[in-house]
């Protein structure tokens, strides 16, 4: 057996429903990336669940506790400290800047990153009735619904899957939008939708991708990780990562993002919006041959033009 096969890599997630679903099926790609036989996955490639401040808090916008790293600081603790090996994040939780001697490694292959309207009989947005009250803590999805339909009520929803879902169900709120991504994911993907066309309504940063970091210079976890490395979804996520860090992005900012990477060209489209969706400042440019430094490059520089358009 190689190095790479022998050795154990502690797998850090966050304890939610949804976190576990999608890095077990991170940890199956790898182990069959590595050759690791389904018998051996559990003692190879152990997951450690560690709960975070993000999931403990439930009753306020998380711009209110603290923003992003309120899903990564635990994990981050665990990584430094050797508890983990490496850690893995839905990609648009992770703050810009990473704390000190941690790494983001390359991405595996995207999943769908549209956003989805969630009814209890499947309505898109112009069908939602006059006022509709719409659960969401997320400022980007506020504004641009609010953008589309100024009539809508928006309050705040947050918690698991299941848990908007069945506030969907119970009546307590006539429609939630949540990432396509995360319901396929836990294996809800027939829940009734409308799925969101990304050129009108760009997505979050990093939407439907997963992070996956590590220790700087842990050689053998980035070896083994390069092996379901996917090159598109890296340069897309550098691209959007690139624009939220020159616009100072946070949860407490409504700024989306659509990079899309094909046949050698980096197709990328960004926005930022006031809190009521009254105000939109979007950019697009393309970009050919992108590597992961170019496609931050021009990430970074729409983001900025928007800034300076912004501040006048």
């Amino acid at each position: 057996m190689t190095k790479i096969m022998e050795q154990i890599i502690k797998i850090g997630a966050r304890g939610s429903p949804l976190s576990l679903a999608q890095t077990r099926g991170l940890r199956a790609e790898l182990a069959a990336a590595l050759g690791i036989e389904q018998a051996e996955i559990e003692a190879r490639l152990p997951i450690i669940p560690i709960i975070t401040q993000g999931d403990k808090i439930q009753d306020r916008a998380l711009l209110e506790a603290g923003g992003k790293g309120l899903f990564t600081k635990e994990l981050d603790e665990a990584l430094l400290d050797g508890r983990i090996d490496c850690a893995i994040h839905s990609m648009k939780d992770v703050p810009t800047v990473l704390p000190e001697g941690i790494v983001l490694l390359g991405c595996p292959k995207r999943e769908d990153r549209r956003d989805a309207l969630i009814t209890t009989n499947g309505l898109n947005i112009a069908q939602l009735p006059i006022g509709a009250t719409l659960g969401t803590a997320s400022l980007r999805r506020s504004a641009q619904f609010l953008r589309a339909r100024p009539d809508l009520k928006i309050g705040l929803l947050r918690g698991n899957v299941g848990t908007r879902l069945a506030k969907i169900e119970s009546g307590e709120f006539d429609a939630t939008i949540l990432a396509i991504a995360g319901l396929r994911r836990l294996g809800l993907g027939n829940t009734k939708h409308h799925l969101i066309d990304p050129d009108e309504m760009p997505p979050a940063i990093g939407q439907g991708a997963l992070a996956i970091t590590a220790r700087l210079g842990d050689g053998s976890v980035a070896s083994a990780f390069a092996k379901i490395h996917d090159i598109a979804t890296t340069i897309e996520v550098a691209a959007e990562r690139g624009f939220l860090r020159a616009l100072d992005g946070s949860c407490r900012t409504p700024i989306a993002a659509l990079a899309i990477y094909e046949n050698g060209f980096l197709q990328f489209a960004g926005e930022l919006l006031s809190d009521d969706g009254t105000q939109v400042w979007r950019a697009k440019n393309s970009l050919h041959n992108p590597n992961t430094d170019s496609a931050a490059a021009l990430g970074r520089e729409l983001g900025l033009q928007i800034k300076a358009e912004a501040a006048k």
